[in-house]
This record gives C-alpha cells, sequence and structure tokens, in this order.
C-alpha cells in the first residue's frame, strides 16, 4: 500500500499551519538591534565601527554622515563592538584620505577592522543571547565629540549614558590636541603606569581616579572616565534598540576651534577635580534635558522605518521558543494521525 503524502490535497489546513511553523522558526532565528546614528552637529561627522574578535562585520565599518541626517543598522544577537565619530575628514573621490580625530588608520571612509586613533569618544556595546545587553561611552581614550547613547527595549526606556558636554572646551592645555580639537587622556598624554592602570597599577585597588580623570567625570558623571569606572558608568538593557547621537544637547553645537575656549582648566596638583569639578550639576541637567527631548523624538522618529526607509522589526516582536512550542504540538497529530 503506497503512503499518503501529509502535503495531499486532502490536508491543505496542514500545509497552511506547517508553512506558519516554518515562519515562526524563521523568525525566531531573526533577532538583535537596530543602531541608529543620528548628527546633530553643525559638522559633518564620519562614524567608525569596529567588532570584536568572533563577531561578524556590520553593514559598514565607517561612513559619512551630514549634518542633520540619520543612519541606521541592524546587529545580531551577541554581537559586540563599539562606535565613534571622525571628525576633520578629507576624503577623495575614491574615498581615500584621512580624519583629523578618530582616524582609523584604513586611508579610506571605511574602516576595514582597524579601530579609532586616540582621542576618540567611543560607544560600546555587547549585546546579549537571550540576555541583557551591556553598553557604555568612554572617555578613556580620550575625547574628540560629545555623544549619548539611548535605548528603548522590552521595558520601556533604558538608562542614556554619553557626554553632552564640550570637553574640548575645557581641556588642560597639557591634554590638548592641535587648536582645541580634541582632548587627550593622561593616559596617551603621559605614559605613565598610574594614569594607564598598568603595571603595579593593574588592578581596582590600585589603580584610582586621577586630577585628568577626574576633570572627565566631572563634566561627564555617566562616563568611563578611567580603566575602572565600572560602577557608575556600564548599563544594561533588554532587548533593546539604540540610538548614538552625535552632539546631542544643540543642533548648532560647535567644535571647540569655532567657539572662544574656557579659562583655568588645568587642575592644580591635589586638587581632586580641579577647576572643572564645577561642571557636574550642569553636565547633569544637560544630560537629562537631551535625554528627555531624543527621546521623545529620535525614537518615535525610527520606530516604523530606519534611516534609510526600510522597515524595522524591534526585538519586543521577536516570537519566543515556547509560542513555537506550542504551535507544534498542535501540528504533531497531524503528523501522527
Amino acid at each position: 500500500m503506497g503512503q499518503v503524502s501529509v502535503f495531499s490535497s486532502s490536508s491543505p489546513s496542514l500545509v497552511i499551519v506547517l508553512s506558519l511553523l516554518l515562519i515562526l522558526f524563521i523568525s525566531e532565528g531573526v533577532s538583535g538591534s537596530t543602531f541608529t546614528f543620528l548628527n546633530r552637529c553643525d559638522f559633518t561627522v564620519w562614524p567608525g565601527i569596529l567588532a570584536s574578535a568572533g563577531s561578524p562585520k556590520l553593514e559598514t565599518t565607517g561612513f559619512v554622515l551630514p549634518k542633520g541626517s540619520s543612519r541606521g543598522f541592524q546587529a545580531p544577537t551577541g554581537w559586540s563592538g563599539r562606535f565613534w565619530g571622525r571628525t576633520g575628514c578629507n576624503f577623495d573621490g575614491s574615498g581615500h584620505g584621512t580624519c583629523s580625530t578618530g582616524d582609523c588608520g584604513s586611508g579610506q571612509v571605511e574602516c576595514n577592522g582597524a579601530g579609532a586613533s586616540p582621542p576618540a569618544t567611543l560607544a560600546e556595546f555587547t549585546l546579549g543571547s537571550g540576555s541583557q545587553d551591556y553598553y557604555d561611552v568612554s572617555l578613556v581614550d580620550g575625547y574628540n565629540l560629545p555623544m549619548i547613547v539611548e535605548g528603548t527595549g522590552r521595558s520601556g526606556a533604558c538608562t542614556s549614558t554619553g557626554c553632552v558636554t564640550d570637553l574640548n572646551r575645557r581641556c588642560p592645555n597639557e591634554l590638548k590636541v592641535g587648536d582645541g580639537e580634541a582632548c587627550k587622556s593622561a593616559c596617551e598624554a603621559f605614559g605613565s603606569p598610574e594614569y594607564c592602570c598598568s603595571g603595579a597599577y593593574n588592578t581596582p585597588s590600585t589603580c584610582k581616579p586621577s586630577v585628568y580623570s577626574e576633570i572627565f567625570k566631572s563634566a561627564c558623571p555617566k562616563s568611563y572616565s578611567y580603566a575602572y569606572d565600572d560602577a557608575t558608568s556600564t548599563f544594561t538593557c533588554n532587548g533593546a534598540d539604540y540610538t548614538i547621537t552625535f552632539c546631542p544637547s544643540s543642533p548648532s553645537q560647535k567644535s571647540s576651534k569655532d567657539s572662544p575656549r574656557e579659562t583655568g582648566t588645568t587642575p592644580d596638583s591635589g586638587s581632586g577635580s580641579g577647576s572643572g569639578s564645577g561642571s557636574g550639576p550642569e553636565s547633569e541637567s544637560a544630560l537629562a534635558s537631551a535625554e528627555g527631548t531624543m527621546l521623545a523624538n529620535s525614537w518615535l522618529a525610527n520606530l516604523a522605518t530606519d534611516a534609510s526607509g526600510t522597515a524595522r522589526s524591534h526585538p519586543c516582536l521577536t516570537l519566543h521558543s515556547g509560542f513555537v512550542v506550542a504551535i507544534f504540538s498542535l501540528v504533531l497529530p497531524f503528523l501522527v494521525g
């Protein structure tokens, strides 16, 4: 006796159910986060992207982001890496050139697996595999641009982090790069183990904040200011999409060389956070204001589509394995009947 195919005309409903089941399994594997980059500076920024070892390369490793524009990318669950903004770039028609700050040394718009040359403000992410995401904004390698990171996940808005203060205008002379386009870390400027948390200072108990890192911390309380600044600088969220905004405090944010510099920023020896310490409350208020504005505007504006107009799927909409198992239990009687 010949076998009856489960896909015969007598069981069209089974074919439909099996097709839906296949879609569910595919949907279960498609998850991750959307990263949207916004440029609110009054100049062009060239973001760079570096995936950590073992993480796949995203759609690009570097691109141009004109003022007032945005662009989005999808990253898979488990992805880990960092983003930064390059400034003062000069690329020819074939995409070859260099940047004044954040240059990745590739000689191209694409960074091709190379990281930022310090000093550069960094946004760092590790997307959880079925668990929490971890993210931070780091000034450990210095600073070149104001930046904030915002996330909206399964439980709503996540904690925003970053630095809205223009540290280039507050940078001590001994850390200043050029005419004030960037601000070095003390490690890069002096190379001392106590500033670099190396050698005898490579543990949390021996590496302490310096007068220089505290200038950064007082101006940007949520950002990493030195290597072991984890307690107040690492944040988590569950299944989120993220927006990385350059110059978030104002659409007319200017670079330091276009604005009058503030004076008296060099720390006195043993002064703790130096003369920049008075900026803490001001920075907290500015960050809170920027967070509220960006959460109201950038997320809603990009909820339905990414920057290129492509339809987005939020991780919240990813179907869970329990639902797939339930559907399979309904199909099973048809298969064994």
